[in-house]
């Protein structure tokens, strides 16, 4: 766990001996059930501690930063939020290690994963997690899902004007979505900013962020909640995906970037 602790330090968290425990019960399990199930590409326990956990957990000074806290402070308070395309659980039961009072829904569509994660929340004993086998596009249409949570996010699902109409119906009013992305965001987010706009987001800011021990680009997509989510949204299942909300008739004003 040294490069874990190692960058976990340098994003400003001190992370706990039951918090490391439960990091290393999560690495074991990982790279034990891969070998029967296909849950992740990166087995080496020194990539699974950098390119999941501490990428993961760049979010938290980034959220942090946003509000004018301490990470410390953050890490109190009582969150509702939405993992979307959870997978094996990253970010989001890796945030929840660290963060207590994460009120944490993770939604995935394959079933072995889900198991995976039914596994890893027994073991670790966050039986507070809900975890949900289903789509965001079909969950997202209806309560109790739909503009329920503080924070939506989700890491490695789609590009990003396929992403928002999964992300942002499940945001309430006032919250937060967060989108994991590589060096394509910022391509991805002015491709993005007509569906955005429609489903009652705001883009906010791209912020870099440097994963200790990582080399490749990594940057989080914030965008506001600021609006309703007009009915009819997300459309039906798989739509999102094939036919990503583009441009309106009369084409894409070339009005001022609220890319920060």
């Amino acid at each position: 766990m040294q490069k874990l602790l190692w960058g976990a330090t340098q994003m400003g968290l001190n992370l706990q001996p039951a918090q490391i425990a439960a990091f290393n019960t999560f690495t074991e399990e990982l790279i034990a059930w891969n070998e029967r199930f296909n849950l992740t590409a990166v087995t080496d326990p020194e990539q699974v501690e950098i390119r999941h956990y501490l990428d993961s957990l760049s979010l938290v000074p980034v959220l942090a930063a946003l509000e004018g806290i301490a990470p410390a402070t953050l890490l109190s308070r009582s969150v509702k939020a939405a993992d979307v395309g959870a997978g094996a659980g990253l970010p989001g039961l890796a945030l929840r290690i660290v963060w207590p009072k994460l009120r944490l829904c993770a939604m995935e569509a394959t079933g072995k994963k889900v198991r995976f994660m039914e596994h890893i929340v027994n073991l670790l004993g966050v039986n507070d997690v809900q975890l949900i086998h289903g789509r965001a596009e079909e969950l997202a249409l209806r309560e109790p899902h739909r503009a329920a949570f503080d924070l939506v996010m989700a890491r490695a699902v789609a590009a990003l004007p396929t992403l928002v109409e999964y992300l942002l119906p499940l945001a309430k009013r006032g919250g937060r979505v967060v989108a994991y992305k590589g060096s394509a965001a910022h391509e991805e987010a002015l491709a993005a900013e007509y569906a955005i706009r429609v489903l009652g987001g705001r883009l906010t800011k791209l912020v870099p962020v440097e994963v200790p021990g990582l080399a490749e680009t990594r940057v989080l997509v914030i965008i506001d909640k600021v609006s309703q989510t007009p009915d009819g949204f997300p459309r039906g299942r798989g739509l999102p995906r094939k036919a990503p909300l583009g441009c309106p008739p009369q084409g894409c004003a070339d009005d001022e970037s609220q890319v920060e």
